[in-house]
């Protein structure tokens, strides 16, 4: 954090959170705001909502939901080291992130012919597809 960060009160919403690293463009981070994946203190939000150092944000990653405090603030993208002390991810949703990842691993190697077939199963499925056509 430099001088100016303590000078600051509040940042932009869609700001902090390209800066902080969380999103790789704003434009994706207005994005994401906008379709509702973006929480501030459990309020769904807007990008130009002030961001205050103390508050509670959710958004999703991906599969993940993450849970942070925010503990710094920037309206300039800095380095990835910086970044991280810009938010603090809270316990709960650590242990919430763990567990999901878990389940989607035992999901996985739960069904094996969920994945896409190789290229043997889609020659035989062609071929099935193809007599099926025939007889019509």
């Amino acid at each position: 954090m430099t001088k100016n960060d303590e000078a600051m009160s509040a940042v932009r919403l869609d700001k902090w959170l390209w800066a902080a690293r969380l999103y790789k463009t704003r434009a994706l981070a207005q994005e994401m705001i906008n379709g509702g994946k973006v929480q501030v203190n459990g309020q769904r939000s807007k990008p130009s909502r002030k961001l205050e150092l103390g508050a509670t944000v959710t958004l999703w990653q991906g599969y993940d939901e993450k849970e942070i405090l925010v503990t710094g603030l920037a309206e300039k993208r800095v380095s990835a080291a910086l970044a991280e002390g810009l938010y603090q991810e809270t316990e709960q949703s650590q242990q919430k992130r763990a567990e999901r990842a878990q389940q989607r691993r035992l999901m996985a190697d739960a069904d094996p012919h969920a994945r896409r077939p190789d290229k043997k199963q889609r020659r035989q499925l062609l071929r099935v597809k193809h007599q099926d056509n025939e007889h019509r």
